[in-house]
């Protein structure tokens, strides 16, 4: 697929110094003005759009330059713009990123740094663009619920692609709110289970008493008031995936026959001596330590081993590098596209809120803060005050440099491209979206260790 860009630059120079640093893969067109730029807009649908606010008539202001940035996200909401502002212009930098500008890039001109900003933003529209044709196709090759960029959900979301086939039982540990039904459901969804029923009971939420029958079913005047035989969920799930949630909750009185079935697959229904197979995939969930459980006598150990044929640990979200920003996002587009406010935004104070809370309540407490931020919000901008957030601690204007935060920006991205490429320079390079001499350049010039060594201690 052609990659273009889109230069929109008043300066003759510039421009010819803007096409000179891109290689010819690339489609590059070039725009001197307003009109000439939304004509290019409409007519190359360009991926990636580099913007000089100071645009004819207004060149020494931003006026112009910020009039283009509302249409082109108005026309084009998918095109990432990166903003082309001064040295000193630190104020425009943050209100076209507070606007909907993808990122921006500080003069004069470095031919590598540009380089890596521009195929940066072509990445991040190639990974939106396949995530939107994941979520609209139907053939469960997508995790269906689960919203993730971080390495540590990666991994998590492969270990549950090869799982997800087989019937081996499953049981997915983590916080409260992480969402492991999510990913018991998804366990289904990609599974050869998917057309037949995913039947879901929460141990912990129903009282001892009846949690047999809700679970194996009874016989009709084996209590009173059973005037009527019932299934239970595992019956219900016969060809199709159960999901015991908050199974470490479960009364031992239960768990032993929960063991014989799990050995045998027959359900003995209340009141009955007829035992029924069922054909059914267990997945199990809970949030907490069961080998503590274990130790205090309140959980069997060799139900433990039954259960945890493959156990997947849902890390929280205050783990998951860069997922709480990415979840936040998500959440605020389907939150507002329900109530009608399709155009808020966070705020730069509500990022840094979102990025620094540790969420110990993790995706159901985010949920619960966006949908009351939607509700709240008296402007189009989201603040840390509307989420409920502490607000981060502002550093002094003199500590605000921009150049400062693109490096430990660039630095991090960086270091995280090599780590996930086993410090192995050409897959980096790839990830990164930049030559291998440009990330040798850019390693020295940020002081990473590439060497062995490094790799070595991060095993």
């Amino acid at each position: 697929m052609t990659r273009r860009l889109l230069i929109v630059e008043d300066d003759p120079g510039l421009q010819s110094q803007m096409r000179w640093c891109f290689s010819e893969d690339l489609e590059v067109t070039v725009a001197s003005d307003r009109d000439a730029a939304l004509a290019a807009l409409r007519r190359e649908e360009p991926d990636v759009v580099t913007l000089d606010l100071g645009l004819p008539p207004d060149p020494g202001g931003a006026t112009e330059g910020f009039a283009l940035l509302e249409e082109i996200l108005r026309l084009a909401p998918m095109t990432k713009v990166i903003v082309v502002t001064g040295r000193e212009d630190k104020e425009n930098a943050v209100k076209a990123i507070g606007m909907g500008a993808s990122d921006f890039y500080q003069k004069p001109l470095d031919a590598d740094i540009l380089t890596f900003v521009v195929n940066r933003a072509f990445r991040l529209a190639e990974l939106e663009r396949d995530n939107q044709a994941l979520s609209q196709q139907g053939n469960g090759t997508n995790i269906k619920g689960i919203i993730a960029a971080s390495p540590q959900m990666m991994t998590l979301c492969r270990t549950l692609e090869k799982v997800a086939p087989t019937d081996i039982t499953t049981l997915i540990t983590g916080e409260t709110g992480t969402g492991k039904e999510v990913l018991a459901r998804a366990l289904h969804q990609l599974s050869p289970r998917a057309g037949n029923a995913f039947a879901a009971i929460n141990c912990a939420a129903i009282p001892e008493n009846l949690l047999e029958s809700e679970l194996f079913g009874f016989e009709k005047g084996s209590f009173t008031g059973a005037t009527q035989a019932k299934k239970g969920k595992i019956e219900s799930a016969n060809g199709g995936t159960l999901f015991l949630d908050e199974i470490g909750d479960m009364p031992m009185s239960l768990q032993a026959k929960l063991l014989r079935f799990l050995q045998e697959r027959v359900v003995d229904r209340v009141g009955s001596v007829k035992p029924i197979p069922v054909d059914v995939r267990v997945v199990c969930a809970t949030h907490r330590n069961v080998a503590q459980l274990i130790a205090n006598g309140d959980f069997r150990e060799d139900l433990y081993y039954r259960i945890s044929e493959i156990t997947l640990d849902v890390p929280a979200v205050r783990e998951r590098d860069g997922d709480a920003l990415v979840i936040a996002q998500s959440l605020l587009k389907s939150l507002g596209k329900q109530m009608d406010r399709q155009n808020l935004t966070f705020s730069d104070d509500a990022v840094k809120s979102i990025n620094s809370y540790s969420w110990p309540g993790n995706v159901r407490e985010m949920i619960n803060k966006v949908k009351r931020a939607t509700i709240m919000a008296d402007g189009k901008r989201i603040t840390s005050e509307d989420l409920e957030l502490p607000a981060c601690e502002q550093p002094g204007v003199s500590h605000l440099n921009l150049r400062q935060v693109r490096e430990q920006a660039e630095s991090k991205a960086i270091l995280q491209a090599l780590q996930t490429s086993g410090f192995n320079m050409t897959q980096a390079s790839r990830l990164l979206g930049v030559t291998r001499p440009t990330l040798y350049n850019l390693t020295d010039k940020y002081k990473i260790d590439t060497s062995a060594s490094a790799a070595a201690s991060e095993v």
